[in-house]
């Protein structure tokens, strides 16, 4: 039986999944993709190759089982702003948009991606299935929640309009990746380009740019 790292049986996956993360991070630095194999991630991990697949039955399983992991964060998070129904939506918007773009800062959330393609290393699941899904509710409630209030125009259908929206966020997050000084940056941009769009009048939010 192989020996239990940490004070018990949960703290000693939690250690595995970071050494998992931290291998998978340091493997797509080294070679594509495709040429990675179990047995690598095995191997950079410090792991038997057959104790691997109790985690994940093969690599694309792992790489989102590691981005729903790095992810519960975020999620907790927009999910709270968003529930602050007193607040202005325009207002929680601006804190969703700072917090999935932060999010994105975290390199087990970054192996979504190939570095330096923008890509995704595997292909991400639609619907309930999304390791975003929940993010992407609690959006669409802010956003059907503004329309109701008179703050945002009607978008009608909000669905399309919040996927479309997330294209924004996608490159934003892709844009910090590659030069994470550029953080403070794109989060404005990215609260200019999607405010503005979802603005009653052109000028409505184009003040409020810190």
């Amino acid at each position: 039986m192989p020996r239990i790292r940490g004070a018990s049986i949960e703290e000693h996956h939690e250690m595995v999944w970071a050494d998992l993360a931290e291998a998978m991070r340091q493997l797509l630095l080294e070679r594509d993709y495709e040429s990675i194999n179990m047995g690598h991630i095995a191997a950079r991990a410090g792991l038997a190759r057959n104790t691997l697949y109790n985690y994940a039955r093969d690599k694309s399983a792992l790489v989102l089982a590691l981005t729903r992991r790095a992810g519960r964060p975020a999620v907790e998070r927009v999910a709270a702003i968003a529930a602050r129904s007193s607040d202005p939506a325009a207002a929680r918007m601006r804190e969703i948009i700072e917090a999935v773009l932060e999010a994105s800062t975290d390199q087990a959330m970054q192996l979504m991606f190939r570095p330096g393609s923008g890509r995704p290393v595997t292909e991400v699941p639609k619907g309930p299935d999304s390791p975003f899904h929940v993010i992407v509710v609690e959006v669409e409630n802010v956003v059907r929640d503004g329309i109701a209030r008179g703050e945002f125009r009607d978008v009608g259908d909000v669905h399309l309009a919040v996927e479309l929206l997330s294209g924004v966020m996608r490159a934003g997050a892709e844009r910090i990746g590659r030069d994470p000084a550029a953080f403070a940056a794109t989060v404005r941009a990215a609260r200019e380009i999607i405010l503005s769009s979802l603005a009653c009048r052109p000028d409505q939010y184009g003040s409020r740019r810190s």
